[in-house]
């Protein structure tokens, strides 16, 4: 089974045909919504809204432990997750589809392990390649079929938010590697691999990063709205594409 983890901009699929809705409870707690079921084509999917189906939950308050543990208790075995990010490097305008293929990690104090606590033994993952290798080639031929572009490879940098960052932190980024910077990758990437969930991020770029193009003095917020409506329906069909057999 597949899982749809939304973002900012997609809060709901609307090819997909909803059979259920299912509230869950997981011993970290609540997710940011109800599990949305149904199918896609030839294909069973779960739909989660990240941020909550009214987009109340900030990055950093996000219960990505029970967010990844309801979805592997309802039997999904791949999740595709998709996020809004700015972009960093050049190639990387407003509206561009990235699929990363490594992350670096920002962020702090969030929980980031399902391993820990009294009793528990200690469990180190192998993370060398963050993203679930088949489930990218699949995402990438799906694109193809469907005759989107999808930008094969980038990194994430998984930043605290929810503040946008400033140029000089942008910079920064840029010299440790990053192409793209978002607020949810982390831990969600290291969770489901934890839990052996196959995870790939689509990241739609919804502006320039601090800094960058016309984001070199502010980025323009209101602009954000328009460029994920219209990128969220190209991301729509690659889904539509994956799940076609």
């Amino acid at each position: 089974m597949l899982a749809i983890i939304g973002g900012s901009g997609l809060s709901q699929l609307g090819s997909l045909e909803v059979t259920q809705r299912k509230v869950s409870r997981t011993p970290y707690g609540e997710p940011s919504g109800a599990l949305t079921f149904g199918r896609i084509a030839e294909c069973d999917v779960v739909f989660l809204a990240r941020h909550g189906y009214g987009h109340t939950i900030a990055p950093h308050e996000v219960n990505y432990r029970a967010n990844l543990w309801a979805l592997k208790d309802a039997g999904v075995t791949e999740v595709v997750s998709v996020a809004s990010v700015g972009g960093i490097r050049n190639d990387t305008w407003p509206g561009t589809l990235v699929l990363p293929h490594q992350v670096i990690d920002y962020t702090w104090g969030r929980g980031a392990t399902f391993f820990e606590g009294a009793g528990v033994p200690v469990n180190h993952i192998d993370f060398t390649e963050p993203y679930s290798r088949a489930l990218r080639a699949r995402l990438l031929k799906a694109a193809e079929r469907c005759g989107e572009k999808l930008s094969d490879g980038g990194v994430y940098a998984a930043t605290q938010g929810p503040r946008l960052e400033s140029a000089a932190e942008v910079s920064r980024l840029e010299r440790d590697g990053a192409d793209v910077v978002g607020m949810t990758g982390m831990p969600e990437a290291s969770l489901a691999r934890e839990i052996s969930l196959e995870y790939a991020t689509i990241a739609v770029v919804a502006n320039y990063a601090a800094g960058r193009g016309d984001s070199a003095r502010a980025i323009p917020l209101d602009k954000i709205g328009a460029v994920l409506e219209e990128a969220m329906g190209r991301v729509r069909r690659i889904i539509g594409a994956l799940c076609e057999k």
